[in-house]
């Protein structure tokens, strides 16, 4: 779908779009419940499970709610009721969606937690949220067995097996408190959910901070329907007409979490719409949970879950086998993907209509390549886990601007704010920002409730209605939002979200290590590598200038140890690609790393290495 790129009605679709968003709302009565109670559930399929190592399978809407509503009569007899915490553990397999359905039908919440987690990162997660479950699997297990030891709260772990099934049959099922199967057999295919408000929380995402802990953004489940404009847009209607006439129920008007009905999903051609989506982004994260699998299930289509490791061939061979039409690709896929099959037609035939990138500026090469060999413009799309998906572009309605953030989606009053919380004008940087309220002045569902056991981190995210974001950018006279980088030090490398203070805090439990700071190295591949300055103990500095062996050898393997250290404890793309060991950081007079001095001087590096244009 090369979609018009002349074709301009950004005001028309933001001025006259209104939220529609009922008193009781529940994510997965919208997403499974009511698509199993339509006349082709058994035939509508939700997931189509493939991966290393899997048979593949599909499993439709039927099964899904039927697993769920099994899975949440097994929570209950374990005592978990609304509110409680449920951490899912699991990577992009058919457990996963049923997990989620299964905890929020209870009105319990969901923390996701990722599978490349090691047991330090796990243990903060599992010990803050006060989880009194978690489920995992044969890749989990491990690293959740060692992090429970100090996590009070948790109480059962569930071993989801190793088929396709989650049958099961040694590895995760037999190491866990309970098998995932076996229980899931002893409960009926019928469960009564809970009722829930739209204002109740759904589901606890731990987010990156620049120092300290990772805080834990609670996300209510009104913040779906805030998410639809953007994925609708992006994703060019997902297959819906967006030419509808005033009676048809659409995405274009709002009809987003209306009830719990099937009328608002009008197919674009005959009475069957045929997108499929699928994703690498990790069903744990924001991008892969809000962006992908739920939208997708809430206009009951199916998602692929592939549970592997990304490379370009098996994107390409998982759209062509599933005939994907919509995908979301983070910047750093789509570059490998060009450089593998710079002329993919010549080996693949795809189906795809709309492609979705977030987490860095795309660029000119890839958005041309997009356009030229995969005949898609791609809509780039920005936002974080407490207002997530607020700004992009919808190449069927308005032109992209390759590399800008785009501008704010329907429903969204989004700015550009100074300090003080004014509007700043036309050409001047300051903070992104989003109003509490649209334009029309009804609250906008897409805020997340706060930070968990943190009033005061919720307060300072907020100047009177305008949400901070810390990402810096600045407006054109045409509208569209240009990013200039963050106001404080979280960065994004290889499209992962990178709080220095976590990776900080690992490295300084390392013998070797006095001090750290972690910051952005420019990179022409992945926008920016991890590279960590380190200040060593008196020990190991008096050791490092001792022989037998050089000063040069004794830093790469003390810089090998750190790498294998790091890993171990949190998770794999957050270990440093990079050490400097140092005498001193640079400092505030109240004890502050000034990691801005650091990020500076490796921009300057880079600008000198050719890496980046001259300032």
């Amino acid at each position: 779908m090369a979609t018009s790129q002349h074709r301009d009605n950004y005001h028309a679709l933001h001025s006259q779009f209104r939220w529609l968003v009922p008193d009781e709302f529940n994510i997965a009565e919208v997403c499974s419940r009511r698509w199993a109670a339509a006349p082709d559930a058994t035939k509508r399929i939700a997931v189509y499970a493939d991966g290393a190592g899997v048979e593949p399978r599909f499993h439709t809407y039927a099964e899904l709610q039927h697993q769920a509503n099994r899975l949440s009569g097994a929570l209950a007899s374990l005592r978990v009721g609304k509110g409680d915490r449920v951490a899912i553990v699991l990577p992009q397999r058919f457990e996963t969606a049923v997990a989620y359905m299964a905890v929020l039908q209870m009105g319990a919440v969901a923390v996701p937690l990722s599978q490349l987690f090691g047991p330090e990162a796990l243990e903060f997660r599992l010990r803050d949220s006060d989880a009194a479950v978690a489920i995992c699997d044969d890749s989990t297990i491990m690293n959740v067995l060692e992090a429970r030891n100090t996590c009070e709260a948790l109480r059962h772990v569930i071993g989801v097996g190793g088929s396709a099934n989650g049958d099961a049959g040694g590895g995760a099922a037999a190491m866990a408190d309970l098998d995932y199967a076996a229980i899931l057999a002893g409960q009926p295919a019928e469960y009564a959910p809970v009722v829930t408000r739209a204002d109740d929380p759904a589901v606890l995402i731990y987010t990156s901070g620049t120092t300290g802990n990772p805080k834990g953004a609670l996300i209510p489940h009104r913040a779906l329907i805030g998410n639809l404009t953007g994925f609708v847009c992006s994703q060019n209607w997902f297959g819906f007409n967006p030419y509808v006439d005033q009676s048809t129920p659409s995405p274009a008007r709002g009809r987003a979490g209306v009830g719990a009905n099937t009328s608002g999903a009008r197919p674009s051609a005959g009475d069957r719409n045929t997108s499929v989506f699928w994703s690498p982004a990790d069903w744990a994260w924001t991008g892969g949970l809000m962006d992908a699998l739920l939208p997708t299930l809430y206009f009951g289509r199916p998602i692929v879950a592939y549970n592997g490791r990304f490379n370009p061939q098996v994107a390409f061979e998982l759209m062509q086998k599933y005939d994907v039409t919509h995908t979301f690709l983070f910047p750093t896929a789509l570059k490998a993907m060009m450089k593998a099959y710079p002329q993919p037609k010549k080996f693949f035939k795809l189906k795809l209509q709309a492609i979705m990138s977030a987490g860095e500026a795309v660029g000119d090469a890839v958005f041309g390549y997009c356009q030229r060999e995969l005949g898609v413009t791609v809509n780039e799309m920005f936002g974080q886990t407490e207002v997530n998906y607020i700004v992009g572009n919808c190449a069927m309605f308005w032109p992209a601007k390759p590399g800008s953030m785009g501008k704010g989606y329907p429903g969204h009053r989004v700015a550009v704010i100074d300090e003080a919380g004014n509007e700043c004008p036309a050409g001047v940087v300051g903070e992104v920002a989003l109003h509490r309220l649209d334009v029309h002045g009804e609250p906008d569902p897409i805020f997340f409730l706060g930070y968990w056991k943190n009033p005061q981190a919720t307060l300072a995210k907020f100047t009177g209605d305008w949400c901070r974001t810390g990402d810096l950018a600045l407006r054109d006279a045409d509208g569209y939002l240009w990013y200039q980088g963050r106001s404080d030090d979280v960065f994004k490398a290889a499209g992962y979200r990178i709080g220095p203070g976590e990776i900080e805090n690992c490295l300084v439990k390392h013998p070797a290590v006095a001090n750290a700071a972690v910051v952005p190295k420019p990179d022409a591949e992945r926008g920016a590598l991890v590279k960590a300055y380190v200040v060593l103990t008196p020990e190991a500095a008096a050791e490092r200038g001792d022989e037998p062996i050089s000063r040069e050898e004794w830093e790469t393997r003390l810089m090998i140890d750190l790498q294998r250290h790091v890993k171990g404890k949190l998770a794999p793309y957050e270990y440093p690609k990079e050490v400097e060991f140092v005498d001193a950081l640079p400092m505030t007079t109240t004890g502050k790393v000034q990691r801005r001095v650091l990020r500076l001087q490796e921009e300057a590096r880079a600008r000198q290495a050719g890496v980046l244009p001259p300032a």
